[in-house]
């Protein structure tokens, strides 16, 4: 039962984030919590978002602004390693706090971003990138902070999508490399991790043919309702 509930969970996790560029951990992270317990569901979430993002790489290849992933990963590759090493230090109670708390905190943090234009230059992917690096070393994404930065870089819809893409396997190979050094990537983490990454990418094909049909107002308002949803049930859990 578990696994179906996961299989199905990751399948629609892959459509929304295909549509909206992010969502897969916010939606899931809540169900590996219950199913894994915290510091295995991050691991496991960690190599889920590798090959989600490789699937959204290889639909959209031909979108990616290479200029913006360089100057966004160059940062973030290091912060994620210490990110990470900072979220297997602490107690697994706060680990889950930590995490309610910045999925609603990222609410009006996606908005005061895009208000103020942060991320319209490289100093802005580069120091962005340090910061969001270090958050997603620490919690299981930062997905909807990052296409705020690169939205602002003047990305949009596939562009946007396919750029943040690129930029996370680097941020989440590093928080996957660190995990791995530090004895937290188990077997059954990795074989856990596969089956969530593939059923995520299965949704994500899928999701290509609703992308342009979404306009930016519904983009928002779906981003804010699995972030308030996926923030209060860790809170409470």
């Amino acid at each position: 039962m578990s696994i179906l509930i996961i299989a199905f969970s990751s399948m629609f996790a892959g459509i929304l984030s295909g549509i909206v560029g992010t969502g897969s951990s916010i939606i899931l992270l809540p169900i590996l919590v219950m199913v894994f317990g915290t510091k295995a569901a991050i691991p496991i979430m960690a190599i889920a978002a590798l090959i989600a993002n490789c699937g959204r790489v290889y639909i959209w290849w031909n979108e990616i602004d290479w200029r913006a992933v360089f100057f966004y990963a160059l940062p973030s590759i290091p912060m994620a390693a210490v990110g990470a090493n900072l979220l297997i230090a602490i107690p697994e109670s706060v680990s889950s706090t930590i995490l309610g708390v910045f999925f609603l905190a990222l609410i009006p943090i996606r908005y005061v971003l895009r208000s103020r234009n942060i991320g319209s230059k490289p100093i802005h992917l580069l120091s962005g990138g340090a910061l969001i690096g270090f958050i997603t070393g620490l919690v299981a994404s930062s997905g909807p902070l990052s296409l705020a930065v690169f939205s602002s870089f003047g990305l949009v819809k596939s562009a946007l999508i396919a750029t943040e893409a690129a930029a996370s396997l680097f941020v989440f190979g590093s928080k996957a490399a660190t995990f791995s050094y530090l004895n937290v990537m188990s077997y059954e983490t990795l074989l856990g991790g596969l089956l969530v990454g593939s059923f995520i990418s299965v949704g994500t094909f899928a999701a290509k043919f609703i992308l342009n049909r979404l306009n930016t107002r519904h983009h928002d308002r779906m981003i804010d309702f699995v972030l308030a949803g996926s923030g209060l049930s860790m809170v409470i859990s």
